[in-house]
């Protein structure tokens, strides 16, 4: 009998998204201006944002433009904000949601992961283990 491994994550190649409807605009500008540049990357990050599900609030554990996002892959963890391409600084652990980390941090919850493509014909596992927002206290 031939059957997946229990913990084989199904859903981890495409998780639920959450965009704010407020960016989705500014969003898709990004990914369409883009796509000159980097194709394959700009094409992934539109499929993302169309199939993502649109509200007015987000809740405060999804990853948005500004977001502190603490993120696993592999054995690593790292925390990086993520931002527009023109406020992207990586030595200050900016990085843009058109880099292929940022592209698929987009849209997730904490606890989600996501198979993405990376540079060099890799691939990568990416977990979120937690997500801090800007301007916002522990409560609204």
């Amino acid at each position: 009998m031939n059957t997946k491994a229990p913990d084989a994550p199904v859903s981890a190649t495409r998780p639920r998204l959450i965009i704010d409807e407020r960016l989705y605009p500014r969003l898709l500008a990004l990914a369409e201006s883009a796509r000159a540049r980097v194709p394959e990357l700009a094409n992934r990050l539109l499929e993302e944002i169309e199939r993502a599900d649109l509200r007015a609030e987000v809740p405060d554990d999804v990853v948005t433009l500004g977001s502190e996002v603490t993120f696993r892959h592999g054995d690593r963890a790292q925390t990086v904000r993520i931002v527009l391409p023109e406020d992207a600084d990586i030595e200050q652990r900016r990085i843009s949601v058109l880099t292929p980390v940022g592209a698929a941090l987009l849209g997730m919850t904490v606890g989600q992961r996501i198979v993405w493509d990376m540079p060099n014909e890799r691939t990568a596992v990416l977990e979120v283990v937690a997500v801090q927002q800007p301007n916002r206290g522990a409560h609204h």
